[in-house]
């Protein structure tokens, strides 16, 4: 692909920025990709470009170090940028057809231990960020929201009556969340605080010094530094929280479709990864519960 003024990429990217009204970084992404695709195939315009060779263009990127996700997001945008030429009947088929990126290796999400995660969140702290901390904590290792939504929240979102919490996640998708009671009561001591902190119109729950919406990057560095305190050496971030709060509560209930509505999954596929975190828990119960169990008998 040439990128000369009339280039069938400049051409993609207009038609995304005006017809699909894109966002500003999701453009940029889709104009790397399409200049990755430009130097790996030395400018030969889209029709002369084969399966054979998007095949050995993901070969190179992998030889190069990008990631099988990174991989798949390369892939994929130039899948749609031949499937607009397709459309328009510049070209006869789509090379990126049947070609796929490298598998990814499963990784487990990192989980705190139930002791670590009380000891994390139940902070002993009555500043009014000690406070404030200590019913964000509570909040997520009660009800797994993510720090987007932790964040997202404002005041109305919350009815400590009913002891829920309104979410609003990934696609603007609207979820209620039961709250637990030593969440509520976190949230009670800080609503007082909250109170005297905001700043005039201000609908955030959590709110910082300045009396503005506390951000992600604020929750970082503060779980970073309570998880310090509370002597946890791991490499603490506040989404470990929802973790801990999905992989608890499955291990408790062995509820999939209970976990994957509080957590918000559009598919349960994405909950299930919760289930590899059980065997050793799995191995426990049957241990103890199974009239077969060699270990039960004191057999070997």
């Amino acid at each position: 692909m040439s990128t000369q003024p009339n280039s069938a990429l400049e051409r993609y990217l207009a038609h995304l920025r005006t017809g699909r009204r894109l966002a500003a970084n999701t453009l940029g992404a889709y104009a790397r990709d399409g200049a990755l695709l430009a130097a790996l195939s030395a400018g030969r315009e889209p029709s002369g470009i084969t399966s054979q060779d998007i095949r050995r263009f993901i070969a190179t990127l992998h030889g190069k170090g990008l990631s099988p996700r990174s991989l798949a997001r390369v892939l994929s945008s130039w899948r749609g940028f031949f499937e607009w030429l397709m459309r328009r009947r510049e070209i006869a088929a789509n090379p990126c057809g049947g070609v796929r990126p490298p598998k990814a290796a499963k990784t487990l999400p990192a989980t705190l231990s139930p002791d670590e995660a009380v000891r994390l969140v139940a902070i002993d702290d009555d500043s009014d960020m000690g406070v404030r901390d200590h019913a964000i904590f509570e909040l997520a290792y009660s009800s797994g929201l993510r720090v987007s939504e932790l964040t997202g929240l404002d005041v109305e979102a919350l009815d400590a009556g009913t002891g829920e919490v309104r979410v609003t996640g990934k696609g603007s998708k609207t979820r209620i969340v039961p709250v637990g009671e030593p969440a509520l009561k976190a949230l009670a001591a800080w609503g007082a605080i909250r109170a005297r902190l905001a700043r005039p119109g201000e609908n955030a729950l959590f709110v910082g010094r300045s009396g503005r919406r506390v951000t992600p990057r604020d929750l970082q560095r503060r779980i970073k530094r309570w998880a310090a305190a509370a002597g946890i050496d791991t490499d603490v971030h506040p989404h470990m929280l929802r973790h801990s709060f999905a992989s608890h509560v499955l291990q408790s209930s062995g509820d999939l479709r209970a976990v994957q509505e509080m957590l918000g999954h559009a598919s349960i596929a994405s909950t299930q990864v919760y289930t590899h975190l059980d065997f050793q828990h799995l191995a426990k119960v049957y241990d103890a519960a199974h009239p077969r169990s060699r270990r039960k008998k004191g057999k070997i």
